[in-house]
């Protein structure tokens, strides 16, 4: 008996255009036997099936489980269809209009399909740099308007061969509607300059950089997202020269490896580690160093990790073929500039730092950095979000209104809403000079044109001189919803795990501007999206100098050790004093009991910036955050997660917002300093004192609250140790816990707990 036919019309959401969907569709109905037409809409795809009832149930369970890499799932719908009678199966086109609200997948690294290729002499795209398919390449980087065909992106001033376009129209070949497809015959080509604009004369373009990179040159690489300054990670003066021209003293350089057995000559991996290293979105990920004869030690001074990623182009993997235990690949700028470009751009902001540039005829139309991440406590944990993962949105729990969330005014980005989807921007850095904010705005008009998106409501920090806050308060006719910096922090975090409801939230970093006008920073709220109270933080202490107490923390360590010993300061022996010098510390503490330029701040960061002073590690910084890093470094993190040492002493008052000493604290530190105890051992007692700290904390809000969840966020969260301590004591005490994975805890993720909160107090 032959079984009934039936038809099924089957809905599917999710970014599922321009990643092979509808040819992995033809084919899954190919293989069951199926008739009827797939087509795009502007909400994902649309399926129309006919044929045997059994058939199409196994069809149906296949989608989800077999559909292509780069393909996200949101949701799947299904209703009985009409039978048609269709003769086939097909691929129909869709209208211009019906895409204007679809999903855009981002860059994605070179396949392994498309690599076997790239080595494979018999291939006719053998060694071609630019050799992708429809499941990787570039995406984002190179859309200039939706939908995302080719006329459309920066491929459409390359015409395909005849051998291309085949490939191109076949549903059944992987490079179906592929829309960067080239070949060396009518694609994109690399070539090599140097600083004087003269092509160098080479047979093959890439082997000659190789050749230079060997002989300590400096080259500016074109890549995905923008430009990489590269250099020989074995060679000392090629690094130090390139951190002298970049003006970057001593923040940490990225490497780039050939693969994963070349990494663990200078680095460990776990198996966490190498799955990251080796996913499709290629992050750069942190990893611990390893005593070696390789990488020199200038690439990340003083720090027990280096940052590491795998080759993602097919121009990386020629490149480093080449037998480099490691290039440094950090990005084509200034230190605090974005990276470059165009071509055109990269000659004349990098020719002071470059000795030659290796480029291609590509364009790129928006810029974005490698991202960073790094393996805590078992979990993925986003630092910087950009390439691989933008435009990837947040998916949230309702749907909420357009808008626009501003950022803050480092590691900015900037988050648009539509429907339950929250874009977070590429990276686009500290908003301290004219460039970069040119490229927020540029950004900004760039994500509402592609993702065809029109906001009603701008949400900005509470900051009156953040540029950020400045361009909101510009926009006409729209609703303009100031957020404060630390309920965002942890509305970003709830959003991220699709959390609602009220939670204890811990918000840590450095500056933040509060609602009475002073610098928060070591906040414990009890957090819903439309309102936050206040509830525990640590005591107000005068920044003396204000930001430049940031960049000097013998400052913050002079201003906490006055607050605790008054004028027995004095009687101190202590490395800050001897290397700030007495009349220095007079001008300091004057500054500071007259009020002059002296905010008063709350700041968790502070407190780690003064407490690395206080005991000589750093008097000064050359990056954001050195100090408190510095200071995690030397602890022993595995003496604070066992609890293998005691703790300084802690109190807080009892009032309504209750306010926390850090007076014990410092005290404890000079009784350490002043027995002989070494810098390791204070380090690991301050980190475990702050674990435990805020564990009570959090354990005596919950007992007048009745709130058991509680929500981390903030950019001293980036301490690993701190973050794996806090988590582990709250889970001993019951509490659930939420953490940033995704979603950089770090003013990276502002920008998406802005957006939440504002859709929340619109709909109040």
């Amino acid at each position: 008996m032959t079984e009934k036919n039936i038809a099924k019309t089957i809905k599917i959401e999710g970014i599922v255009q321009g990643v092979g969907f509808r040819p992995f569709i033809f084919t899954l109905a190919s293989r069951y036997n199926l008739k009827g037409e797939v087509s795009n809409t502007s909400s994902g795809v649309l399926i129309h099936i006919e044929g045997a009832e059994y058939n199409i149930e196994k069809f149906c369970k296949d989608i989800p489980l077999k559909s292509p890499p780069l393909a996200h799932i949101t949701n799947i719908s299904d209703d009985i269809g009409s039978i048609k009678n269709f003769s086939s199966f097909s691929i129909t086109k869709s209208s211009e209009q019906n895409l204007k609200s679809t999903l855009i997948s981002p860059d994605i690294s070179i396949c392994q399909k498309c690599l076997s290729e790239l080595f494979d002499p018999e291939n006719r795209r053998y060694q071609y740099p630019f050799i992708n398919c429809t499941n990787c390449g570039p995406r984002y980087t190179i859309i200039d308007n939706i939908p995302y065909d080719r006329p459309n992106t920066s491929m459409k001033h390359f015409k395909m061969c005849d051998k291309c376009r085949i490939e191109y129209d076949e549903p059944t070949d992987r490079r179906f509607h592929a829309q960067p497809n080239a070949c060396d015959k009518c694609g994109p080509a690399v070539i090599l300059y140097d600083i004087d604009r003269n092509v160098v004369p080479a047979d093959d373009y890439i082997k000659e950089t190789a050749r230079l990179l060997r002989e300590g040159n400096i080259i500016a690489i074109k890549g995905l997202g923008g430009f990489h300054l590269a250099v020989d990670g074995e060679n000392k003066e090629a690094v130090l020269r390139l951190r002298k021209r970049k003006n970057r003293e001593e923040k940490p350089f990225a490497l780039m490896s050939y693969d994963i057995k070349t990494i663990n000559k200078y680095a460990h991996t776990d198996k966490k580690e190498e799955e990251l290293l080796e996913s499709s979105q290629k992050p750069i990920v942190l990893l611990k160093k390893k005593q070696n004869k390789f990488i020199v030690k200038e690439v990340a001074p003083e720090n027990k990790y280096i940052g590491v990623m795998l080759p993602y182009t097919p121009l990386h993997y020629i490149l480093l073929q080449y037998g480099f235990t490691g290039l440094v690949m950090t990005s084509g700028n200034l230190s605090e500039e974005p990276i470059a470009i165009d071509n055109e751009e990269a000659f004349e902001r990098l020719s002071n730092i470059a000795d030659y540039f290796l480029m291609h005829n590509r364009g790129i139309y928006l810029r974005s950095d490698d991202s960073v991440a790094r393996i805590t406590a078992g979990t993925t944990r986003i630092i910087r979000r950009s390439r691989g993962y933008v435009p990837v949105p947040v998916f949230l729990e309702r749907k909420v209104p357009q808008i626009l969330a501003c950022g803050g005014e480092l590691k900015n980005t900037v988050c648009l809403t539509k429907d339950n989807n929250a874009f977070l921007s590429q990276h686009i850095g500290d908003m301290e000079n004219v460039a970069a904010y040119d490229f927020f705005r540029m950004t900004i008009e760039h994500m509402k044109q592609i993702l065809h998106i029109e906001p009603e409501i701008i949400a900005h920090d509470l900051h009156p001189d953040y540029m950020s806050t400045r361009y909101a308060i510009e926009q006409h006719n729209k609703k303009i919803i100031p957020v404060q910096h630390h309920h965002a922090h942890i509305a970003s975090c709830m959003a991220e795990n699709n959390f609602a409801g009220n939670a204890i939230g811990l918000s840590f970093d450095g500056t933040g501007y509060g609602t009475d006008g002073n610098i928060w920073g070591g906040e414990v709220l009890i957090t819903a999206y439309d309102n936050f109270k206040r509830a525990a933080h640590l005591e107000y202490l005068p920044m003396p100098g204000s930001t430049s107490a940031i960049k000097e923390p013998w400052r913050m360590a002079l201003s906490y050790l006055y607050d605790t010993f008054k004028e027995d300061i004095w009687n101190l022996d202590l490395p800050v004093i001897r290397k700030v010098g007495k009349e220095n510390a007079r001008i300091i503490l004057e500054m500071i009991s007259k009020n002059i330029n002296s905010p008063l701040t709350s700041s968790l960061g502070r407190l780690f910036d003064g407490v690395a002073a206080i005991l000589g590690i750093r008097m000064n910084v050359n990056f954001e955050g050195q100090a408190a890093m510095a200071l995690e470094m030397l602890a022993d993190d595995k003496a604070v997660l066992k609890s293998k040492t005691k703790i300084y002493d802690f109190s807080w008052t009892e009032d309504e917002v209750r306010r926390i000493s850090v007076r014990p604290i410092i005290k404890g530190v000079v009784s350490d300093m002043g027995k002989g105890a070494d810098a390791t051992y204070i380090s690991t007692k301050f980190h475990l004192t702050l674990i435990r700290l805020f564990s009570e904390i959090c354990k005596t809000i919950r007992a007048e609250n009745e709130l058991n969840n509680v929500v981390l966020s903030g950019g001293v969260f980036q301490n690993s140790i701190l973050l794996k301590g806090i988590i582990g004591e709250l889970e001993k005490n019951n509490f659930k816990i939420f953490t940033h994975k995704n979603v950089p805890a770090n003013d990276g993720g502002l920008s998406l707990g802005q957006a939440v909160v504002a859709a929340a107090i619109a709909e109040r």
